[in-house]
């Protein structure tokens, strides 16, 4: 059997700026508060609430990124959705130190990859209850932008 998919939505995130904890007993903790954004798909769209989210970014001895993020989407209907994911970012030395200086880099040239989960009481989206998901992303000016797609 092969997995099929099928795309949820485009999600952009935009971000205060970020704050460094530093070296703590779990390795290099980094926060990216979130200041909003937009969702947009065929079956669901609306905006990220300015009022709640983060991405509680990890850097593993391995060089290996470690996200751990909490989002609150509010769909155009005014349903409330709330989006959890749990992801894996790695990239090249260079990739990185460029990441790092905010520069333009093409998300090929790196591995972002996410899985989302929704939770939700908005009757026209308690499908979301039910579906695995996963995401591919990448940065851009302002943000960080994922095609997130549905586990059929």
């Amino acid at each position: 059997m092969s997995l099929q998919s099928r795309h949820l939505f485009t999600l952009f995130i935009s971000l205060h700026p970020t704050l460094d904890l530093g070296q703590t007993p779990a390795g290099g903790r980094r926060i990216f508060p979130v200041s909003g954004g937009h969702f947009r798909g065929e079956r669901i769209r609306g905006e990220v609430s300015p009022l709640i989210g983060s991405d509680l970014l990890l850097a593993r001895p391995d060089g290996t990124f470690q996200q751990d993020v909490r989002l609150l989407l509010v769909a155009d209907d005014g349903g409330l959705v709330l989006m959890t994911y749990r992801g894996v970012r790695h990239a090249s030395h260079e990739v990185d130190a460029r990441l790092r200086r905010n520069e333009p880099v093409d998300p090929a040239e790196y591995y972002l990859r996410t899985t989302p989960y929704f939770e939700t009481a908005a009757p026209t989206h308690e499908w979301l209850n039910r579906i695995v998901s996963v995401a591919t992303g990448g940065r851009r000016p302002g943000g960080v932008e994922y095609e997130v797609h549905e586990i059929l």
